[in-house]
């Protein structure tokens, strides 16, 4: 079934979107999933007009072909499509769909195509409905998600879908979709001519998105005064018209899904790695696309200490300031100080041996591995501790030399375990040598004896 084969189908053309006048007609013309609209592929067995599976996902970017491609599935063989929004519909509209897709198999033998764009927004009640109907074959389920199916999708009926990965556009894709935008008689119809630098910047701020790029163009078109610059009698789209036109680049995150996690999990990893300008780069994004500023400068305070450490202990400074400043300034003006705690954290030397410190302690206490603690050390504050003994024997340090004494602190069982190894970057360097001087102090070992020079070549006869 064509998505205008209703009547008025003329002027339904006329008045729908560039980019729904511009959707694919065949798999032939979809651009930049040809890992799965290729020969032999699931996808154009389908849309030639093979057995369709139980359940169909198709999980991506925004504006990668999700509702194309359901389309084409749809028109294959004389199914019946029908398509429901899960911003809009509920359980009631699913039903009502499944009942007369019931009747049409029974009567006719015609399949229907159910397509539920935004699956992602069912929830886990509206997602259950939808099994009695994609188990029985009732309906051939196509379901569209920007977020990743593995967090959204209950686990029944993503056990029984098919699930197709698209990918996001890249430039050249969109390009190929813009330019037969233009000339193309369902599009622009040549009416208007684009020039190669907002081309470049129509390509720039759509972010692989086909859909973006397409309502952009279509607002641009649409903006051209009779007395705009003219190429072969046409009017010219240039930057300052498309500039007009949209005003901001889009950015591809869902604070709710998995984009969150990946752009995330790739501002802690550059920071760690110490490429600076990689983490500013998705500080920006998560900026930009309205990211709780709280969140970013807790992970920012997380890392300066797991990632930095004793190895530069004023990062930690630099990033608690910069937390402070969110709650203080707010944005836009805390991304400045934000930004210096990223720089701060980016180019410090790094340790990760307070974490592992920590976890390793940690460790130890959970498989039981702890102890009374020495009597020495224990509470001598309170009515009675003295009959116990309590107190008896501590060494208080300040009375020595350098403030540092031989005593057992840890409990027996953790007699010379060490926790904390210091790195050999930065601060630590010069604290590891100290701490190797205050443990011999503190358990009562003789000072280490200074390594030999290693011979030189001059040396050998």
């Amino acid at each position: 079934m064509d998505l205008f084969s209703s009547a008025g189908e003329d002027v339904a053309r006329a008045n729908a979107p560039l980019a729904v006048r511009m959707r694919p007609r065949s798999l032939d013309e979809v651009v930049g999933q040809q890992a799965l609209v290729g020969p032999g592929t699931p996808l154009r067995r389908l849309a030639e007009g093979g057995q369709a599976p139980s359940s169909l996902i198709l999980w991506g970017p925004p504006g990668t072909g999700k509702t194309t491609l359901a389309t084409l599935v749809a028109q294959a063989g004389g199914r019946h499509f029908v398509e429901l929004s899960a911003v809009m519909a509920g359980v009631k509209e699913v039903r009502a769909v499944v009942e007369d897709a019931r009747r049409r198999l029974g009567s006719s033998g015609q399949e229907t195509v159910l397509f539920v764009d935004e699956v992602h927004r069912f929830s886990r009640t509206q997602q259950d409905a939808l099994l009695p109907s994609v188990e029985n074959r009732w309906v051939v389920l196509v379901a569209a998600t920007t977020e990743n199916p593995y967090f959204s999708v209950v686990s029944p009926l993503l056990s029984r879908s098919l699930l197709l990965t698209l990918q996001p556009l890249g430039e050249d894709d969109v390009r190929t979709l813009v330019r037969r935008a233009v000339d193309d008689e369902r599009g622009l119809g040549g009416s208007v001519s684009l020039d190669e630098e907002a081309e470049e910047h129509l390509l720039r701020i759509a972010g692989g998105d086909a859909r973006r790029a397409l309502t952009a163009l279509e607002a641009a078109a649409a903006s051209v005064t009779d007395g705009a610059r003219r190429a072969g009698g046409r009017p010219v789209i240039d930057v300052a018209t498309l500039s007009r036109a949209v005003d901001k680049a889009a950015v591809r995150y869902d604070k709710a899904g998995d984009q969150h996690y990946d752009v995330t999990s790739a501002f802690i990893k550059s920071m760690r790695g110490s490429d600076v300008d990689a983490a500013l780069h998705y500080l920006a994004r998560m900026i930009e696309a309205g990211e709780d500023p709280r969140f970013i400068a807790r992970r920012i305070v997380v890392h300066a200490s797991e990632d930095v450490g004793m190895a530069d202990p004023t990062v930690m400074l630099t990033a608690a300031a910069a937390a402070d400043a969110v709650q203080l300034l707010g944005m836009p003006e805390a991304r400045i100080p934000l930004a210096q705690a990223v720089i701060a954290i980016a180019t410090a030397p790094k340790s990760n041996a307070v974490v592992v410190a920590v976890d390793a302690a940690l460790a130890d206490v959970r498989k039981g591995l702890a102890g009374p603690v020495p009597p020495h050390l224990r509470d001598a504050h309170y009515a009675g501790a003295s009959r116990l003994e309590h107190g008896s024997g501590y060494r208080y340090a300040h009375d020595f030399p350098h403030g540092v004494v031989e005593q057992q602190y840890p409990p027996d069982p953790l007699v010379g375990r060490d926790y904390y190894r210091p790195g050999t970057t930065g601060a630590e360097r010069a604290l590891g040598e100290r701490l190797d001087r205050l443990r011999r102090v503190v358990r009562g070992l003789p000072p280490a004896v200074p390594s030999e020079p290693a011979a030189s070549a001059g040396d050998e006869g």
